[in-house]
């Protein structure tokens, strides 16, 4: 598959710190063995005995598989019994994060242009994107069928509810998917308003959109690092100008807990440039951490957040979920080129932090309350074509971490409603 790609460099970069790559995907080689002998052995010996013996079976079993074939061929395959019992539901849950991208010409599911709630930076054919193809992907997982997104059936379903997306800027991403999927649904479009009457920005710490006909509440809350940032502690050394609780919820946390659907998600400002080099350590109580590496404190921080879940989130009503890490796709010596394809790469690239869906995943496991992960991150990592490149706003901002929309995060939001929809995946069609 021929992929051109539009080679930048960044003059204004909006990139985040290079990352170790690890590819979710890996394809092994063959592996050629030799078999050494000393000399040829007697006819009577047994290692001739075993030599004429396999060479028969192994004739056996090409002749069998040969006559079983052609009669299959000829042969009918059984109806499936999910065909003849359709509301059978599988107690076995598909894993929908093993899969892989297919064209799909009905996509995208709804035009950024048409939502009063898409930012202009994340709007890259808005921005002087010409190639459309990157738009007409469609996530699908290899062992079953997510249904088709129904923006009716899910206004319907979360009617009387409150969604929260918590995190960074790719939470706030996540959160305008999800109103503009849900957007293609409603009557009337007037209905549906910031609650503040904000312009969507990335400095806004809330915004809210409510669905006044389904009495439904979408929002979005911005803290990229889930735990309090504050002053540094005193008499700290003078490059301490900032520290970051890891003991404590950062202080919004109390506006989450009322919700229905809590989606969280944190990463991208887990870097030495978002936080060393700007002069942010790490405290544990009263004491800095001055020697704290990074995925030590993002674990600490994580189990703090795994204890105020237990504490104070009511799980019988709200379910959880948090997104891994995104990969990006910079390139180049230094990391600081972005090359836009116009289709998905065929092998998994992109600096991503894997450690740190590691960290979330052993967190999550010793929780006892229910958490679903999206492990989203080999998704994004086949999709070099999908980020927002020098198609931002403004301009000058060269951007190989984010994503355009439509794209990338409507797959994330369709495995969130297919969950709504198929009682936790245990439903879906095999």
């Amino acid at each position: 598959m021929h992929m051109p790609t539009i080679n930048f460099n960044r003059s204004t970069s909006a990139r985040h710190t290079p990352r170790a790559v690890n590819s979710p995907r890996a394809f092994n080689a063959s592996h050629h063995r030799k078999w050494w002998v000393s000399g040829p052995p007697p006819f009577h010996s047994p290692v001739v005995t075993y030599f004429v013996a396999s060479i028969l079976m192994l004739t056996a079993c090409f002749i069998y598989l040969c006559v079983f074939g052609y009669w299959a061929r000829r042969v009918p395959a059984p109806v499936q019994i999910s065909q003849l019992l359709q509301t059978t539901k599988s107690t076995e849950v598909c894993d929908v994060f093993d899969g892989m991208w297919v064209p799909d010409g009905s996509y995208p599911l709804y035009n950024s242009s048409d939502c009063p709630f898409a930012e202009r930076g994340f709007n890259c054919l808005a921005n002087g994107r010409k190639d459309t193809d990157y738009l007409k992907w469609r996530w699908k997982p290899k062992d079953c069928k997510l249904p088709t997104f129904d923006a009716l059936k899910a206004l319907e379903k979360l009617r009387g509810k409150r969604v929260v997306f918590v995190g960074d800027s790719m939470s706030r991403t996540q959160w305008e998917s999800f109103i503009c999927m849900l957007m293609t649904g409603v009557r009337d479009p007037k209905s549906v308003y910031e609650v503040n009457g904000n312009q969507i920005s990335k400095t806004i710490r809330f915004l809210g959109v409510r669905f006044e006909e389904y009495n439904l509440s979408v929002e979005f809350f911005r803290s990229v690092f889930l735990v309090q940032q504050g002053l540094a502690p005193r008499h700290g050394p003078k490059r301490v100008r900032s520290a970051l609780k890891l003991d404590r919820l950062d202080d919004i946390s109390r506006k989450w807990i009322d919700s229905d659907l809590l989606v969280f998600n944190s990463g991208h400002w887990w870097t030495p440039s978002k936080l060393f080099d700007m002069g942010c350590y790490f405290q544990d109580g009263g004491s800095l951490k001055l020697g704290m590496s990074i995925n030590s404190a993002f674990e600490m921080a994580l189990q703090t957040w795994a204890s105020w879940v237990e504490r104070s989130v009511n799980t019988n009503r709200t379910h959880i979920f948090f997104r891994t890490f995104e990969p990006s796709h910079w390139s180049g010596a230094n990391q600081k080129e972005c090359k836009v394809t116009s289709e998905p790469s065929f092998d998994a690239k992109g600096t991503e932090r894997n450690e740190f869906g590691d960290i979330i995943a052993s967190v999550v496991s010793t929780m006892r309350a229910p958490v679903t992960v999206l492990n989203v991150t080999s998704m994004g990592a086949f999709r070099s074509d999908a980020h927002i490149g020098t198609y931002s706003h403004p301009l000058t901002v060269l951007d190989c971490s984010h994503w355009c929309l439509p794209g990338v995060p409507d797959a994330w939001n369709e495995i969130v409603f297919s969950y709504l929809l198929t009682d936790g995946w245990r439903n879906l069609e095999n």
